[in-house]
């Protein structure tokens, strides 16, 4: 703990003069005070006063194997010390690169036995937006270069990324999205179902693809994305009988299906990846976040058999790359946590135990006045606020009204993230019963204070 309160304010006023935070609107930003965290252990962080929180969150959906784990920094620095860096370009690798690699396919299935690796999720965006459009161009299908994904999904903030994200408030900025890319809607039945039962919807969002995939002509269209859950578009899980439908009209039309596992990856879901949990299988599926457990910046792209050996037999040189490219230090960081989430049996733990305990804690606020729906899978979930239960009718300012119940948990020492009216968890693995019920404890005294304190 920093105990020096004018060493504190000397940092915030630092920070107010030079850092721009993502996604932050920065006025504001510096008139009410950053918050500096310190360190974290377990599920904990500390900021510089030393108040201790909960983190609910996992940091932004990533640190699956908690925070303080000494082998990985332990990796990490004996890796710096041997071969701190190298590049994958002019026919060169590296040992934790080249292992990754395997760890990493060996765990997607039989059909995903190739990887391109990036330094972020986003990063991975792009690359498999440019694959996609590459690899129909060697088959002798040029045209197939658009690509469909959904309204409020989230794929990045690089153009591509936030062009094919569907968040209007990202497509404001930079005049985005960019050519080539069309949205569908989500599978958000709560508040986008109408009457219809959760099947139903399921399908009816499903066939939005088709529709779509007709209206341009399946010779135009590269590729489908989506996250498997939805994370920031507010952790919106689909109904049963949306992915079944989905891949079929992938396989009848002869579009690329990518799966977003930026999120879903590594266990999150209580299976290795998100598509593994719906069953079904993709022809792509970008990484990062749970790959290194957010302890060093490394993603990648799962890439499948068939799209691989059209890259391998038919393109030649493919005309992209980063600097960082399976960075050798944070190949050995995500390798050590892979490690970890195997030898702890930690993926296993979110199926099999803490997952379903935090499911049945999670839906004991469903009788709550103020709680339209809960919904969860492994260790993430979303708590939906409503003004009025029956009706399922929203508060006039989402936004604002989940702001302020988030605000209320981080008050109470619980990181807990709203996006519009729905309150989100996404816990490191290794959180305990007794912490699940602390920070459902704590989100049920929040609801009340709504309950008691908006009215609309």
């Amino acid at each position: 703990m920093n105990e020096n309160p004018a060493a504190r304010s000397n940092l915030a006023a630092i920070d107010a003069a030079h850092h721009l935070h993502p996604f932050n609107d920065t006025k504001k930003l510096n008139e009410a005070g950053v918050r500096i965290i310190e360190r974290a252990e377990g599920v904990h962080i500390w900021d510089a006063t030393g108040k201790k929180y909960l983190d609910a969150f996992g940091g932004l959906w990533c640190v699956n194997v908690g925070y303080g784990r000494k082998s990985i920094a332990d990796a990490a620095y004996a890796q710096m010390q041997e071969l701190p860096y190298y590049n994958t370009f002019f026919g060169s690798t590296t040992p934790p690169t080249t292992l990754l690699a395997q760890k990493v396919t060996s765990l997607a299935g039989p059909n995903m036995n190739h990887v391109f690796f990036t330094n972020s999720g986003s990063e991975a965006t792009d690359t498999w937006f440019r694959i996609a459009r590459v690899y129909w161009k060697a088959l002798g299908k040029p045209t197939k270069t658009q690509v469909i994904a959904r309204k409020n999904g989230y794929h990045g903030s690089t153009v591509a990324g936030a062009s094919l994200g569907g968040m209007k408030y990202m497509h404001e900025q930079g005049n985005l999205p960019i050519e080539g890319i069309h949205h569908i809607n989500q599978p958000y039945w709560y508040g986008e179902g109408g009457t219809l039962s959760p099947d139903d919807f399921g399908l009816k969002a499903a066939r939005e693809l088709e529709a779509k995939i007709l209206e341009l002509g399946a010779d135009n269209v590269a590729a489908f994305v989506a996250e498997p859950v939805q994370g920031a578009g507010g952790v919106i899980v689909p109904p049963s009988t949306y992915w079944p439908e989905i891949v079929r009209i992938c396989k009848q039309h002869d579009i690329l299906l990518v799966s977003d596992e930026v999120i879903c990856g590594f266990g999150r879901l209580g299976s290795w990846f998100g598509y593994q949990h719906f069953g079904y299988e993709p022809d792509l599926a970008p990484i990062a976040k749970g790959l290194s457990s957010g302890y060093l910046p490394v993603g990648g792209v799962l890439v499948s058999d068939r799209v691989a050996q059209v890259l391998i037999d038919e393109v030649g040189d493919f005309n992209h790359g980063y600097t960082y490219s399976g960075h050798p230090v944070c190949a050995a960081a995500a390798l050590e946590n892979i490690r970890i989430l195997e030898e702890e049996k930690l993926v296993e733990r979110v199926r099999d135990d803490i997952g379903p305990y935090f499911a049945k804690a999670l839906a004991s606020l469903a009788d709550h006045e103020r709680v339209g729906e809960v919904v969860s899978i492994g260790l993430i979930g979303a708590v939906q606020l409503t003004a009025d239960k029956a009706s399922r009718r929203r508060f006039a300012k989402p936004d604002d009204v989940g702001a302020q119940v988030r605000n209320q948990c981080i008050a109470s020492g619980v990181i807990v993230r709203a996006t519009g009216d729905r309150m989100l968890f996404s816990p490191p693995f290794i959180i305990s019963r007794a912490e699940v019920d602390q920070a459902i404890e704590t989100l049920g005294q929040a609801l009340d204070w709504l309950r008691d304190n908006v009215s609309e």
